[in-house]
C-alpha cells in the first residue's frame, strides 16, 4: 500500500449527520459510488477499505485520538506520511468551501492536532472542508451538531467534487496539480 486517505469524525448513529463527521461523509460517499466496503478492523481502532494501493481508514477513536488510528495504519503498511490525505471539517471556512493543503498546522483542530502530535510531523495532505462558525453557539456544540436538511441537500451535490478529489490523490496525481484544479 502506498496511499493513506483519511475521513475524521466521531463513531455513533449520534453522530452520524454531525458537521464533525464530514470526513466520513466523504468517504462513505466515495466508497458508495466505487462499490467499496468498509470492514471493522480492531488493530487499527477503524474501519478501513481498500482499493488498489490505496488505503481508506475512518477512525472508530473519537476526533481527539483520531492520530491513534491514522499511526497504527500508517505503521503498519509503512506509508509516507507526505502519501497521506485527512479530510476533515473547518469552522473557519465558509459551508462547503475547500482549501487544500500539503502540510500545515492543526488550525485549532483537535483531530489535526492528535495526528500531528502521533505521526510527528505536519507533512500530511489535507483536504479541509467548511462547516462555517456559528458565534452565537459555542465552537463544540457547533461541530457537533447536525447538519441542517438544506445544508445536507447541499452537501450531497459537493460530495460528488471531494469525491472527484479523493480519486485523483488515490490515482497518485501530483497534489500541487490536485490543489490547483480544486482550491
Amino acid at each position: 500500500m502506498d496511499r493513506l486517505i483519511v475521513g475524521l469524525g466521531n463513531p455513533g448513529k449520534k453522530y452520524a449527520k454531525s458537521k464533525h463527521n464530514i470526513g466520513f461523509m466523504c468517504l462513505d460517499a466515495y466508497a458508495k459510488a466505487n462499490k467499496l466496503k468498509f470492514s471493522k478492523e480492531t488493530k487499527f481502532v477503524g474501519e478501513i477499505s481498500i482499493q488498489g494501493q490505496t488505503i481508506f481508514l475512518k477512525a472508530k477513536t473519537f476526533m481527539n485520538l483520531s492520530g491513534n488510528s491514522v499511526k497504527a495504519v500508517q505503521g503498519f503498511y509503512q506509508i509516507d506520511t507526505e502519501n497521506i490525505l485527512v479530510i476533515s471539517d473547518d469552522i473557519d471556512l465558509p459551508f462547503s468551501k475547500i482549501r487544500l493543503r500539503e502540510r500545515g498546522g492543526s488550525g485549532g483542530h483537535n483531530g489535526l492536532k492528535s495526528i500531528i502530535g502521533q505521526l510527528g510531523s505536519e507533512n500530511f495532505k489535507r483536504l479541509r472542508i467548511g462547516i462555517d462558525r456559528n458565534e452565537a453557539v459555542d465552537a463544540k456544540d457547533h461541530v457537533l451538531s447536525d447538519f441542517s436538511k438544506a445544508e445536507l441537500k447541499l452537501l450531497n451535490d459537493e460530495l460528488i467534487r471531494y469525491s472527484q478529489i479523493i480519486e485523483d490523490f488515490a490515482r497518485g496525481e501530483d497534489y500541487q496539480n490536485i490543489m490547483n484544479k480544486y482550491n
